[in-house]
């Protein structure tokens, strides 16, 4: 129960990476802030944790721009009293050629996957920076780090996650608020089930060839928020079955 007495927002944790992420930090004692945009998926996760004995409530949230980022980083502080730590999980992904993208779809994926962020850090961060302790955990994804056909849009939007992390890293550790990532690999979630066969062949190329459960995700999500890795700082840390490694 290492995070007892934490206060854990976790985005996009009704379903996938994000809801096993939940229920890993409420397993370890922390109070978490689920949140999505679905009601009826938000109180079944809510229900599931406090059903183990944790403690969660739920925070509707369809995060597509500042406003809305500054607007669940408030409800979030008036609900649980602070923000211990943030894990940016809610993201969305396309793939496709790039001479195919339609403007409005790029302005989405940046939306999501890089201003949400970005302002839910601006609105949380400096509060934690001021009681000199804090945890932000994003999620990018291993097609940040190299080229993969038809991921222009989605990997170049992680890879900006990337570097907002070292960039957190070196803005807040010194003020006591750790920064990471991680950066999955295949992962069998509802958002990649549309992959089908596209997905173990992606994974056939790493060493462990094989696709991940969303629980093998959060389990690093969670050592990064906890006390285990308190010398961490400003890393993005690939959990994807070895691919970083060929």
């Amino acid at each position: 129960m290492e995070l007892t007495g934490r206060i854990a927002l976790v985005t996009g944790s009704t379903s996938g990476i994000g809801r096993a992420t939940a229920h890993a930090l409420a397993a370890r004692g922390a109070h978490v802030l689920v949140s999505g945009r679905s009601e009826e998926r938000g109180a079944q996760v809510v229900a599931a944790i406090r059903a183990d004995g944790g403690k969660a409530d739920f925070l509707a949230a369809d995060l597509h721009d500042a406003d809305s980022a500054r607007d669940l980083a408030e409800r979030a502080v008036r609900t649980g009293g602070r923000v211990d730590i943030l894990v940016n999980n809610a993201g969305i992904g396309a793939f496709g050629p790039t001479e195919a993208t339609a403007e409005a779809d790029f302005d989405a994926m940046y939306a999501t996957n890089v201003k949400v962020p970005f302002f839910l850090v601006a609105a949380l961060a400096p509060a934690m920076a001021d009681r000199g302790e804090g945890v932000i955990v994003n999620l990018t994804t291993m097609v940040a780090g190299f080229g993969q056909a038809g991921a222009a849009l989605y990997g170049s939007s992680k890879a900006a996650v990337s570097l907002l992390t070292k960039a957190w890293a070196a803005e807040f550790g010194p003020r006591g608020v750790r920064v990471n990532a991680v950066a999955p690999g295949p992962t069998r979630t509802e958002g990649t089930a549309p992959m089908g066969d596209g997905l173990e062949q992606l994974a056939s190329r790493a060493p462990a060839a094989r696709v991940a459960d969303p629980e093998e995700i959060a389990q690093a999500i969670a050592y990064l928020a906890g006390p285990g890795a308190s010398f961490v700082h400003g890393t993005v840390l690939p959990v994807d079955g070895g691919r970083a490694a060929v």
